[in-house]
């Protein structure tokens, strides 16, 4: 009989691996054929999704203390390893947008909340689902939380050397990485000390929600808007195909649409109508959605979108055997 303690670390060795599939290859990025490079990131990807869930299981927080983290997991890859926040020059994603306070804000606006919700907030929601009876306990013991720690930050370093290669002669100012570092600490603390713990038992009587189908379209609107608003795609050098100072409007447009999904995902988990078949349409709607915007917008060609179609079709199949096993 597999022991709790084994069963555990098999679930975190599940959560890495699903991590960067998850926020990466189904997303096209890197394309099918490319699948290798997963092994550079599943130690910064998977490592820290683990050592985020274990924070927030062994603090009693809820999932905002997760997007909390997710966050700050955001800025270490985006801000520190990759520096693409800042640099004039990586992936060209300084002309999206006018850069402010030195940051470039059309691809932070779109990464950061990227990395809340598909690399961490999504993979631990999935692999909460195939382990249900795990879901509300950590993982790992204190090895296994100092192990993943240690492995994220050699992780991040790994990305950091291999971005030099990508992005050469770039090395954001010292204030400017003592800012981001700043800012990580401050939602770290907001995450394991002040967010909610996590109830339970809903806190108030039950209402009606919407029914799994109608989340799982929700959430696949939501996801691929906030997208398509963000990443310039289809030939577009600015979202949403704006020029000047109308890239304002698709960046107003996509932090609305984030701050009413949150609002409503609140509202509707926030009561005793909300089940395991609700979750899973939640992170199915969003996971089709973001793969469909992956094969419009990430292909370089014919066969990356079919290859990426594909994998969408074997996702879907997935998790239609998951919505069987939760029902």
């Amino acid at each position: 009989m597999v022991t709790s303690r084994a069963r555990g670390r098999w679930a975190a060795l599940l959560l890495a691996g699903l991590t960067p599939v998850v926020a990466e290859l189904t997303l096209g990025n890197p394309p099918l054929r490319q699948a290798w490079l997963l092994l550079l990131w599943v130690p910064i990807y998977g490592a820290g999704t683990v050592l985020i869930r274990e924070l927030v299981r062994r603090t009693g927080r809820g999932w905002l203390a997760i997007l909390l983290l997710g966050a700050a997991y955001g800025i270490v890859e985006e801000g520190l390893a990759l520096q693409a926040l800042t640099s004039p020059t990586i992936y060209g994603v300084a002309d999206w947008a006018p850069r402010i306070l030195g940051l470039n804000s059309a691809y932070t606006e779109l990464n950061i909340p990227y990395h809340a919700v598909f690399s961490v907030a999504l993979p631990i929601l999935l692999v909460d689902l195939i382990v249900p009876d795990l879901r509300h306990r950590p993982y790992l013991g204190r090895t296994g939380l100092v192990v993943a720690g240690v492995v994220f930050v050699l992780g991040a370093l790994l990305l950091r050397w291999t971005t030099t290669f990508i992005d050469p002669g770039y090395q954001a100012p010292p204030a400017v990485l003592a800012a981001l570092v700043l800012a990580i600490a401050i939602l770290a603390v907001l995450a394991l000390r002040f967010a909610p713990r996590s109830p339970d038992v809903p806190a108030t009587a039950p209402r009606t929600i919407p029914t799994p189908p109608v989340v799982a379209c929700l959430a696949g609107v939501a996801a691929f808007g906030y997208l398509a608003l963000l990443f310039p795609f289809g030939g577009a050098q600015h979202p949403a195909f704006t020029q000047g100072g109308w890239v304002a409007v698709p960046m107003v447009a996509a932090a609305l649409l984030a701050v009413v999904a949150g609002v409503l995902l609140r509202r509707w988990t926030a009561h005793g109508g909300w089940r395991d078949r609700h979750s899973l349409a939640l992170a199915g709607g969003a996971l089709v959605a973001h793969t469909v915007f992956g094969v419009i917008a990430n292909g370089e060609n014919t066969t990356d979108r079919l290859s990426l179609a594909a994998l969408g079709l074997v996702m879907i199949g997935l998790l239609s055997l998951l919505a069987r096993r939760t029902r």
